[in-house]
């Protein structure tokens, strides 16, 4: 999975899309959050669940343990791994979701520049990636150690030149579960490793190279170039 995102809809939307009946702790707002080209070390909002509340927090991109000083804040997890090392022992618990709009690859198909592509679902709803992160709570309000990754899977084998991983997506009736403190930590791994939404479930185009530069935003980001979508699998 690249390291770019989008994040464009309200709370709201992402919150109706879970379909939760927990009472919402908003610490986001009611506007649209307007992520068109989020990148790494980006506060984007994140849900996860404390005594019976669904929890929005904007939370930073990327999180690493306090005695990993030697190294960059990774911003994804790789599914079969992350219960079981070290580096992200700490989180593993703390499981949380990450409703996105979409995600972008660049792929290489022999011009001077990679094209970027934009990955969405195909009904246009919103993707409920799994992710483990450490966020205020109870014990403590925000942090400057707070962050998230995003946990992620082999995207089926891949393709030449575009990124082999894609996120660990989750049906609402998953990503709920995944929620609850009270399914077990294998439960969890089980969810991930096996239960994550097919590619048949996503579709691709190709989008403006202006996505390239982080400093770009804006809707006409995310709006298909002339040549139209590809026909074949991207993941």
């Amino acid at each position: 999975m690249c390291g770019r995102l989008t994040q464009y809809h309200g709370i709201h939307d992402f919150v109706a899309a879970l379909s939760m009946p927990n009472p919402l702790v908003n610490n986001v707002g009611d506007r649209p959050l307007d992520h068109y080209n989020a990148a790494p070390t980006t506060q984007l909002a994140l849900f996860h669940q404390e005594s019976g509340y669904l929890h929005a927090d904007r939370v930073r991109w990327g999180w690493r343990p306090h005695w990993a000083k030697d190294r960059a804040a990774p911003i994804n997890a790789r599914v079969e791994k992350v219960a079981h090392g070290p580096f992200f022992r700490a989180i593993w618990p703390h499981r949380a979701i990450i409703a996105i709009n979409g995600w972008f690859e660049w792929v290489d198909e022999g011009g001077p520049k990679k094209q970027p592509y934009l990955i969405r679902r195909r009904d246009r709803g919103a993707i409920l990636c799994a992710a483990i992160g450490q966020y205020p709570n109870a014990e403590h309000g925000p942090s400057e150690h707070d962050g998230f990754v995003i946990i992620t899977a082999d995207s089926e084998g891949g393709m030449v030149d575009v990124h082999d991983r894609r996120p660990v997506s989750l049906s609402a009736q998953l990503a709920r579960e995944w929620l609850d403190s009270a399914t077990p930590k294998e439960r969890a791994e089980q969810m991930a490793l096996l239960q994550g939404e097919p590619t048949e479930a996503f579709e691709w185009y190709q989008v403006d190279r202006a996505v390239g530069n982080v400093r770009n935003q804006g809707s006409h980001l995310i709006r298909p170039v002339e040549e139209g979508p590809v026909s074949g699998p991207l993941f």
